[in-house]
């Protein structure tokens, strides 16, 4: 007897061609927004709304704007439907600097300037000591930005800590760039150039102390350059404005990666101390908001200080911004940490690796990768709640803005620079948004 008789034979079916999709531009409109009589009510009402709304704004801010003026009243009887950017015009130069004295705003141009350039070489791949000049940037750079932004004269008003770090910085500066230039050339940098001098005189650690050797070559120049110079002194009372925001929400930004990353391994310790002291700090700043920080840092942090010392209201608001955002950012990366595999772990632990550097070539790496569109995400809440400040009476944009409405000429002058603050906002953290979805893109791109 047969026992295959009864089996049937399986044969596959052909492979079909997948259907083409042949609609056109209009079909799919039709096939998306006109399917239906409801959608189809819904689609006109909405585009109906979109073209009032487009239309209003633009016949406010475009068409029936005032753009020069010299009061309000001007504006007004000339457009009164439209917007009287005359006031915002005429304001601008203090929304952007404050009331930095007009003959020495250069300074603050320069110095954001040199920020940029600075950090410009890390697109190139050529260049090397691309870590470095990350740590260089947060390291050396606020102490060069500090001596443009306050000014003074080497050893009087300018100590001389600040002024070693700061002829270090520039020092560094035309390092960096004359590195460049070579590596673009291909030509060899400044510290092969000194490295048979260098290993003669010191065989051992050469690539480390021909990059000393040669940074303190051209730092000494510009000390001695600096030191018979000096720029007029600017109290920080007198900062204000855009400068301002973006002073405090950079150094915001800066240090809230090294205190989230604290805060966060502290949370996770063993140690029954540092993880309710990490716990405590993570939780009570995270309870309440940035106003009340702002108030405790201004009114009580005085009062632990030595009765010798005082501190700067710009001082008090950026540890109390820095203390924050650094609370914030330590769940971010508590939420990166615990996402890595223990695999990786034991994979460090299996090549020998102690916890300090498992942590900082293994799991720390890979978690801030994986943080990144959170991360983003808070450095642009850190730039937005900067606006906070102005209600402690520092001269931010957005207390600039609302002077404007005071001044005789202007007086009532309350939507257009809101509007422009807002458009400034959006271009920035748009901006932000768009570095942090390139940033994923090339990271994703070089692990493949």
């Amino acid at each position: 007897m047969n026992n295959d008789a009864g089996l049937k034979q399986f044969v596959a079916k052909p492979a079909r061609v997948p259907p083409h999709n042949d609609q056109s531009l209009v079909r799919r409109i039709h096939s998306r927004c006109f399917n239906t009589p409801g959608n189809s009510v819904l689609t006109i009402a909405v585009i109906i709304l979109a073209w009032y709304i487009i239309r209003s704004a633009l016949d406010w801010a475009v068409f029936d704007a005032m753009w020069n003026a010299d009061t309000r009243r001007e504006c007004l009887n000339i457009s009164p439907n439209g917007a009287c950017w005359a006031g915002v015009i005429s304001w601008f130069n203090g929304l952007i600097y404050g009331r930095y004295p007009a003959d020495q705003q250069w300074r603050v141009d320069l110095g954001f300037i040199l920020a940029v350039m600075w950090l410009f070489p890390l697109m190139s791949k050529k260049i090397a000591y691309r870590n470095f000049i990350l740590v260089s940037w947060i390291g050396l750079y606020p102490f060069f930005g500090a001596y443009l932004f306050l000014g003074g004269e080497f050893g009087a008003e300018v100590g001389i800590i600040h002024a070693l770090f700061t002829s270090l910085a520039a020092g560094f500066f035309i390092l960096l760039y004359a590195n460049w230039l070579l590596a673009a050339l291909n030509q060899p940098d400044l510290c092969e150039r000194v490295r048979p001098l260098v290993a003669w005189l010191f065989p051992r650690g050469i690539q480390v102390i021909c990059l000393l050797v040669v940074w303190g070559a051209l730092s000494l120049p510009v000390a001695l350059i600096l030191s018979q110079m000096a720029l007029e002194p600017v109290a920080i009372e007198r900062w204000g404005g855009l400068f301002l925001t973006l002073i405090i929400a950079t150094f915001a930004i800066t240090m809230s990666i090294p205190i989230g990353v604290v805060l966060a391994l502290g949370r996770q310790s063993k140690l029954p101390v540092i993880h309710w002291m990490s716990l405590l700090t993570i939780e009570l700043v995270r309870a309440v908001p940035l106003i009340t920080v702002l108030f405790m840092a201004v009114t009580l942090l005085p009062i632990f200080l030595p009765s010798d010392m005082e501190l700067d209201k710009l001082s008090q608001v950026l540890f109390a911004v820095c203390i924050f955002s650094g609370a914030y950012m330590a769940e971010n990366i508590r939420g990166g940490l615990q996402a890595i595999p223990r695999g990786q772990y034991e994979a460090a632990q299996s090549l020998g690796l102690g916890y300090s550097m498992t942590m900082l070539l293994i799991v720390l790496p890979q978690a801030l990768r994986l943080m990144i569109p959170n991360i983003m995400t808070s450095f642009i809440s850190i730039l937005k709640d900067t606006t906070l400040v102005s209600i402690i009476g520092l001269f931010d944009i957005m207390l600039m803005a609302r002077n404007i409405a005071n001044d005789k000429d202007w007086i009532g002058l309350h939507t257009e620079p809101i509007a422009m603050i807002s458009i400034l906002f959006f271009i920035i953290c748009y901006s932000m948004s768009q570095y942090s979805l390139n940033l994923e893109k090339r990271l994703k791109a070089d692990r493949s």
